[in-house]
């Protein structure tokens, strides 16, 4: 299967925050909050959410296309894409514009207070499925995950229009869009993607009931960081699927974004829906362990390992012959 991401290309830069947020927050000034944290840490990262989808999706072997907007400053995060195996043919580079800046504080909570420059990821909208689809042949899924919120309308629109199957993955541009815009984002997707607190949100912003939602989506995967994902089909008992443990944390930046790499990946090869959030799980795992949402390692055996110790042999055997070849 070939799947197309849609969505931000970005640098990030990482910083890690000795303390915690809360201790500096002041219950009655917070409608005119003015504070600066002295961070200890300064990591300089290739990253945004589509390019950490396509580059999970390629390192697990399934034909990744990336289309979003970059930079006259692509040249070398392109050729770093290429080298792992991401087609990068249909990415739009301005002329003009910067590629997207993501600012990123952890503290020790690992609570994020976050800035999102856009730069080129203005000109999104200039990108068309049609012309991936004849760039680079027929498309088994299209994910329109963040991205400049016209463009990810229009995408989806003509997901629909062509007939392509899309995974909905709004995440963080939620808190942009208006009722009508988030229900034209969600309706008809097959999968949605959102966290437990985005998910609350989408039913706000919709004004949808939860069965609401999975009545006009085929499959709604909620993750739940340390408490993994749950996985609901309309008429259908929710799933819930464990997180795998982590030996250590350094960075939770992207650690979503690797969840959807794992479980389309699973679901390209075949596999149901709960081994798809087993392999999200253990890859989200994988890259909460390191800092940067494109600098870890995979190693199938490792990987194996981690999906038997959590989920048991039968879970890790199915899994096996796509991880080794």
């Amino acid at each position: 299967m070939r799947i197309a991401v849609t969505g931000s290309i970005a640098t990030d830069h990482l910083m890690a925050y000795p303390g915690r947020f809360v201790d500096q927050l002041i219950a009655d000034q917070l409608d005119r909050v003015s504070l600066s944290f002295l961070a200890d840490d300064l990591e300089v990262r290739y990253g945004g959410v589509a390019a950490n989808i396509a580059l999970g999706l390629s390192r697990l072997g399934i034909t990744s296309v990336l289309a979003g907007a970059a930079g006259k400053d692509f040249g070398e995060y392109g050729t770093w894409l290429e080298d792992n195996g991401v087609d990068t043919s249909s990415v739009h580079r301005s002329e003009t514009l910067h590629t997207a800046r993501f600012v990123c504080t952890t503290d020790l909570d690992l609570n994020q207070i976050a800035t999102f420059y856009a730069g080129a990821m203005a000109e999104a909208g200039r990108i068309t499925l049609a012309s991936v689809r004849e760039r680079t042949g027929d498309l088994g899924l299209a994910v329109i995950a963040p991205n400049d919120p016209g463009a990810m309308l229009s995408l989806t629109e003509e997901s629909r229009r062509l007939g392509i199957p899309f995974a909905a993955d709004p995440s963080q541009q939620l808190a942009r869009l208006d009722g009508p815009q988030t229900r034209l984002l969600v309706e008809g997707a097959r999968f949605l993607f959102t966290n437990e607190y985005e998910a609350a949100l989408l039913q706000e912003r919709t004004g949808w009931s939860i069965e609401q939602v999975l009545e006009r989506t085929g499959v709604w995967v909620i993750t739940r960081g340390a408490a993994g994902a749950d996985i609901g089909r309309s008429g259908e008992p929710w799933l819930h699927v464990p997180a795998v443990p982590a030996e250590s944390v350094a960075d939770p930046t992207g650690v979503g974004d690797a969840f959807r790499s794992g479980f389309l990946a699973a679901v390209a090869w075949g596999l149901d829906h709960e081994q798809a959030a087993r392999l999200g799980c253990a890859l989200a795992t994988v890259v909460l362990q390191v800092v940067g949402t494109q600098t870890y390692k995979l190693a199938p055996a490792d990987l194996l390992m981690s999906i038997e110790q959590t989920y048991g042999t039968d879970a890790a055997r199915a899994f096996a012959p796509h991880l080794i070849d």
